[in-house]
């Protein structure tokens, strides 16, 4: 039986997504269509563990986009300084190779996120999930009109999202993080249908992420069987808090 991290509910996840050093959000992943931009990332990610956060999500948006790390230094102090409060923390973003990954889990991270590296090197996570176990791999499955999407949203696949969920979940992932490129960033509202899919032809824990705009997009989302969600704009511009987010599931 794979060993595979599991959730004892529907788990709000706050984003901190990094590029040049700052806290950003963008609008469907688009350089420079910031609406939200913060000068000290770490302080962002220790106010929502103040806040309440359990698990945060960490993406150096400088990797994914353009393969190069530039927000390595802050990734580590954030790690470092969530691991003595006992948050989990998955990173992603440019980790394209085995090093990459054991390097993070060293430091102390609980989940790598795999995205471009897995779907063009799927062999990569078979050996990952063998070396250091199902729970520590997360790949990330974006999609744009139905379709599998690479290299910070610019290179569409031909694949969809449930023929890969099927085929990581296969290799070894321990979970899944999707994302809805259609509705990312909007603030719009989310579209259950492509997670609700994804859910029920996979057997390992979903992560839903892409167009929360309110409260009742989280309980739309947690009726699709998705083990947590990740969110960013709306909690950054203020649509809702994360203590009434996590309320609100609770409820």
């Amino acid at each position: 039986m794979p060993e595979m991290w599991l959730l004892m509910d529907f788990e709000v996840i706050p984003a901190v997504d990094m590029r040049n050093g700052k806290c950003v959000q963008l609008v469907q992943g688009v350089p420079g269509s910031e609406i939200v931009s913060l000068d000290d990332p770490f302080a962002v990610a220790l106010d929502w563990v103040e806040k309440g956060a359990k698990t945060l999500h960490l993406i150096d948006l400088d990797g994914a986009i353009e393969g190069k790390r530039k927000n390595a230094q802050i990734v580590e102090r954030i790690v470092k300084a969530c691991k003595e409060k006992g948050v989990t923390i998955q990173v992603g973003g440019g980790i394209r190779n085995f090093e990459d990954v054991a390097a993070l889990l060293k430091l102390g991270v609980s989940r790598v996120i795999l995205g471009t590296a897995a779907l063009q090197d799927p062999e990569l996570v078979k050996s990952l999930a063998y070396a250091f176990g199902n729970k520590f791999v997360t790949v990330a499955l974006d999609a744009k009109n139905g379709r599998i999407s690479i290299k910070g949203w610019t290179e569409v696949c031909t694949q969809t999202p449930v023929e890969m969920g099927r085929k990581f979940e296969e290799l070894g992932a321990g979970s899944l993080l999707f994302t809805n490129i259609d509705t990312e960033g909007l603030m719009q509202g989310v579209n259950p249908i492509p997670t609700k899919e994804l859910v029920e032809s996979v057997s390992i824990p979903v992560i839903a992420s892409g167009g929360v705009s309110s409260l009742q997009d989280l309980r739309i989302l947690k009726e699709t069987g998705a083990a947590g969600v990740v969110i960013g704009s709306a909690l950054y511009t203020g649509k809702f808090t994360l203590e009434d987010a996590i309320e609100s599931i609770r409820n």
